[in-house]
């Protein structure tokens, strides 16, 4: 009996980790209300990336609909959508 719950315990934790390492990924929507240069400044606060980077992320959510702007744990992809959504910009986080 007490090799089983070892094992259990182990089993758990496994599962567990494999649920918590998963990468999210947060995906930026296309609207007409805002200018490329305010979702480019808004971009660069929330990822920390190139101006040029932003911009191909701009361009892309404009043509294609929806990019996706970041891949991390899910809670750095929570403030990377607060800070996008601080100008109303059209967020979605998926695993």
């Amino acid at each position: 009996m007490t090799l089983e719950n070892p094992i259990e315990k182990t089993e758990i934790k496994d599962e567990e980790q494999i649920s918590i390492s998963e990468p999210y990924k947060v995906f930026l929507f296309n609207d007409d209300n805002h200018s490329f240069d305010e979702v480019i400044i808004q971009l660069i606060k929330a990822v920390k990336c190139s101006f040029e980077k932003a911009r191909d992320y701009t361009f892309e959510a404009h043509v294609k609909g929806k990019a996706m702007v970041f891949q991390g744990k899910l809670s750095e992809c929570l403030k990377v959508t607060t800070i996008l959504e601080e100008i109303e910009l059209h967020t979605q986080i998926v695993s």
